[in-house]
């Protein structure tokens, strides 16, 4: 007789049909797909299916997300026409009606019902046929589909006032394109060099100062602030840069090294670079006891425009050679050359927008603005102006920039950037705009002219009111002398 403990073994040792552990009440042919033929059909109509493609319509796609406009919510049995509302016009009818017309499109007569759209349509389709506005307010397609939804109008161009705010006398002022006389301090104190003399005009009080005067056999040929607007450097027709101590109106130092005038100064932190009509650039750290530091170089005649980047990194340098050349902190030689001006280069601005991005402009017969990626070293675009390139400055609140001219038109431009449409042509001076300065804020430029005036004009919006038209400045027109 057997045992029945080892009879339960053997019937627990072999292996059961595997079963799914469902209630008894519960018959297993509910399991089964009673409508697999359907679904399959859909399953069919979703993987061989293709649409047309418009061939006169841009196609913008994605791989991830599908598109609303293109996708046939039919196979969802999700219904397009919106519901009765039998006169209806509370707020939520409204907006299911907004909200409709902007999934769905909006619901004009004879328009096909999605129901029946052609069996050879995706599901989701990942390209869609479209022409969105670039002012779009709605997040699903182009605003005139939907009823109630009006484009946003194009913004106006900012308005620039043509006039200046405010005209200073500058008896002495040099007639002569080489030279760099105008300078504005971070201190918001502006140096010009008038004859032999130097002074200093306070914005905020609009007290002047004389700051320093050479003497009957010399002249100011160059100034410039350092960063931090506590002192001034002074080149002279001499060959010789001074420093001077602006709140003191005390010379500090005088530095030697050139031959002939110094006409363009530029510093970077304690490092301060003079260009001269030797051809050479002159590097000096005011720190050190020598008074060069290294010399740079190049150019085959007068070195009349010098610019360091704001990175500090790059000095961009202009001559009377037409040539334009980029040296970095540690070169005797020039890293970059750029040759396609055919005047002067006087005119240099760095963009404090944009790394690498480099402005300049050429004399009487180029008449040119030319765009430069010192990164990658490519030449990215030419404006002709028409009229004699003097200065370039960068906004640094917005991206824009400031040339001023001379032969044949004497005028002031502002531009925007990149596109170069003119948002404002300045006139009123009689000569050549040779001087250019920005204030500290960024806001107001200030140029000066053989005409023997300096003129301030305000043309940036400031950072926190880019969108505002500026007007500051209109009610206190006047005109004094600076000495």
């Amino acid at each position: 007789m057997d045992d029945p403990t080892l009879s339960n073994q053997r019937n627990q040792s072999v292996p059961s049909t595997p079963s799914l552990n469902v209630p008894t009440t519960m018959p297993d042919s509910s399991f089964y797909l009673e409508n697999l033929p359907y679904r399959t059909m859909h399953v069919n109509r979703m993987i061989n299916s293709s649409y047309n493609r418009s061939p006169s319509r841009t196609i913008y796609s994605d791989r991830f997300i599908p598109s609303r406009s293109g996708s046939n919510f039919a196979l969802f049995d999700i219904s397009n026409s919106p519901t009765s509302t039998e006169g209806k016009e509370d707020g939520s009818g409204t907006y299911n009606s907004l909200l409709r017309a902007a999934l769905f499109g909006p619901d004009t007569p004879g328009k096909k019902d999605s129901l029946d759209a052609p069996a050879c349509r995706n599901i989701f389709r990942y390209k869609t046929e479209t022409k969105r506005s670039l002012h779009s307010l709605s997040p699903f397609g182009p605003d005139d589909s939907v009823p109630g939804i009006s484009h946003s109008p194009v913004k106006a161009p900012r308005k620039v006032p043509r006039s200046p705010y405010k005209v200073l006398d500058a008896p002495a002022l040099q007639d002569d394109f080489y030279l760099n006389l105008v300078d504005w301090s971070s201190n918001n104190v502006l140096a010009v060099g008038l004859g032999n003399c130097v002074y200093l005009w306070n914005a905020c009080s609009s007290k002047v100062t004389k700051l320093c005067d050479l003497g009957i056999d010399d002249s100011v040929c160059s100034v410039s602030w350092a960063q931090r607007g506590t002192h001034l450097a002074v080149g002279t027709s001499d060959g010789e840069v001074e420093i001077w101590d602006a709140s003191r109106c005390q010379r500090v130092r005088t530095m030697e090294g050139h031959r002939l005038r110094v006409g363009a100064l530029a510093w970077s932190s304690s490092l301060l670079s003079s260009g001269s009509r030797d051809k050479s650039i002159l590097q000096r750290d005011i720190r050190a006891p020598d008074d060069i530091a290294s010399k740079l170089s190049g150019h085959k005649s007068e070195v009349c425009g010098l610019k360091w980047s704001y990175d500090n990194r790059e000095l961009a340098s202009g001559g009377n050679d037409n040539k334009l050349f980029v040296w970095n902190q540690h070169s005797t030689q020039p890293v970059l050359k750029y040759c396609e001006h055919n005047a002067a280069v006087k005119a240099i601005a760095w963009s404090p927008h944009l790394h690498g991005l480099l402005a300049s402009g050429g004399g009487t017969v180029d008449r040119c603005i030319r765009f430069w990626n010192t990164t990658t070293n490519t030449h990215l675009s030419c404006m002709d102006t028409g009229s004699q390139v003097c200065n370039l400055v960068w906004s640094k609140n917005v991206n824009e920039l400031v040339s001023t001219h001379g032969y044949s038109q004497n005028q002031i431009i502002v531009w925007r950037y990149p596109t170069m449409s003119k948002l404002a042509t300045l006139t009123g001076h009689t000569y050549r705009v040779l001087y250019l300065a920005i204030s500290p804020d960024g806001q107001t430029i200030v140029t000066g002219a053989g005409d023997e005036t300096l003129r301030f004009w305000n043309v940036f919006p400031s950072p926190k009111s880019q969108n505002t038209d500026s007007e500051i400045g209109a009610s206190s027109f006047g005109r004094t002398t600076i000495r």
